[in-house]
């Protein structure tokens, strides 16, 4: 998800380390490595804070030429960061090291935690089944996935999947994650470029609003719950082609959902903590919460143990 005007904040999800913020932009809503270059250079004109860029290695349609461009935009740019998911990105990893550039591996199951570590990753987020977009095949939860990664790894552990706020900040935290990453509650904030129409859509959506497409060409997602994802699933239950989906689950018809406020008209991932978001805020009021719930939090904790 491409959202300019968030600076460092925000991109497509926000890493929380403790009290640092990590915004990361999204390479796969730029369809040319210079366009992504051009991104990487805006947000070091906004700001000096740390960033990364997502670069996502699901299969691809088409050339494959263009996940290299993006990792040699990312080298030839220094970013300091890249988040990687899809599969695995041994083949990068010698590049980044001797970039200097620091390399977080997003996975669905500890197994492939396990493998990113092995190839050099040096840090892993794991993401459970509640998150939106790609939570995996195995419908395991962020509860049991988090601690799950921590006891089989021994790099810093990043957990993902139902995190909207304080509670479930530090909830990651006491199951052992060095930190969160958030994308759904970032939507609906008041900088997001996504519609208005799908942002008021959050604000009133319950934690059943989203349901999973996918599973027939083992890429499940989390999506909202709406016409596109039901004519999916009945295409899927009919042994639709890979082509056929993507008539409809393609990025460039779910972008309707995002910018054009078309809610029927394409996919748009979305995660189950959908229906803890009750109010479109602004990003520092979010992120400041966020914080200030978590200092209260666990000082209500060590009260209790006392």
């Amino acid at each position: 998800m491409n959202l300019e005007c968030f600076l460092y904040d925000v991109r497509d999800s926000i890493l929380v380390l403790t009290m640092n913020r990590l915004g990361i932009i999204t390479a796969a809503t730029h369809p040319t490595k210079e366009a992504l270059v051009e991104e990487i250079r805006k947000v070091r004109a906004l700001t000096d804070k740390l960033f990364g860029v997502n670069i996502s290695m699901l299969p691809e349609v088409g050339p494959r030429d263009k996940t290299a461009a993006y990792f040699e935009a990312v080298i030839e740019e220094k970013v300091p960061v890249v988040e990687t998911s899809g599969r695995s990105p041994e083949e990068y990893v010698p590049y980044l090291k001797q970039a200097g550039i620091k390399l977080i591996h997003k996975v669905p199951a500890v197994r492939y935690a396990q493998k990113a570590e092995r190839v050099g990753a040096d840090a892993v987020t794991i993401v459970g089944f509640e998150c939106g977009a790609h939570p995996g095949m195995d419908d395991v939860t962020t509860m049991v996935l988090t601690p799950r990664t921590v006891d089989s790894l021994s790099i810093p552990v990043v957990a993902g999947g139902g995190i909207a706020d304080a509670r479930g900040f530090v909830a990651a935290l006491a199951l052992g994650a060095e930190g969160v990453v958030m994308g759904t509650r970032f939507v609906a904030t008041t900088e997001s470029l996504a519609h208005t129409n799908l942002k008021e859509w959050m604000v009133k959506a319950r934690e059943t609003d989203t349901l999973i497409i996918q599973r027939s060409i083992r890429n499940a997602a989390r999506v909202i719950k709406n016409s596109a994802a039901e004519k999916v699933l009945e295409m899927e239950a009919r042994g639709a082609t890979l082509e056929e989906l993507l008539t409809i689950i393609s990025g460039q018809v779910g972008r309707r959902a995002l910018f054009e406020g078309d809610l029927e008209g394409g996919t748009f991932a979305m995660g189950q903590c959908v229906g803890l978001v009750y109010e479109i805020k602004p990003v520092k009021e979010v992120i400041e919460e966020l914080v200030s719930g978590a200092e209260e939090i666990l000082a209500r904790l060590q009260g209790m143990l006392k």
